[in-house]
């Protein structure tokens, strides 16, 4: 059950410095997942329902699927990196207050393709959440202009992992 948190509680200002996302499972109906990310906290509300938190600075995507009886009615793909509080955002449903998005992709084919882009980053032995988030930002831009993502290099990684270091 979520606790109820008072101004004065100091759990309450680690609360707020949280990004919390509501997933959701329906078996074939409504399926909101994390597909990648550090889970910080979590909170179950129900056998159904839960809530799970990110600390600022934090990648993860979060994966939302509907159907009904005819199948697929919507999914979407959201990677966003959790936001220090206060800071500006953009707003996500389920996610609590929001986060910089780093891609935002809907239609079932065009998800599967962002997950094999994520799948691919996984096989190189990269784990997705430490990726550059500029790589994200570009499969964003290629699956929405139709094309193929292009490929996550150890090259890639190994100059962003050291543009991160530098704190350019």
């Amino acid at each position: 059950m979520l606790s109820v948190l008072t101004p004065d509680d100091p759990s309450a200002a680690v609360d707020r410095a949280l990004t919390w996302v509501e997933l959701v499972w329906y078996e074939k109906r409504i399926e909101r997942w994390i597909r990648f990310g550090q889970v910080r906290e979590e909170r179950v509300l129900d056998r159904r329902r839960r809530l799970v938190a990110f600390a600022p600075g934090d990648v993860f995507a979060f994966v939302r699927w509907q159907a009904n009886d005819r199948g697929t009615v919507g999914s979407r793909l959201d990677i966003m990196q959790a936001v220090d509080p206060g800071r500006p955002c953009s707003t996500v449903t389920g996610v609590t207050p929001g986060g910089e998005l780093l891609l935002r992709l809907s239609g079932w084919p065009t998800v599967q393709k962002a997950l094999a882009a994520i799948d691919a980053v996984e096989l190189m032995g990269v784990q997705p959440i430490a990726a550059a988030p500029d790589y994200w930002r570009q499969v964003h831009n290629r699956l929405k202009a139709r094309a193929a993502p292009e490929p996550y290099t150890l090259a890639r990684h190994r100059a962003w992992r050291l543009r991160d270091a530098v704190g350019a």
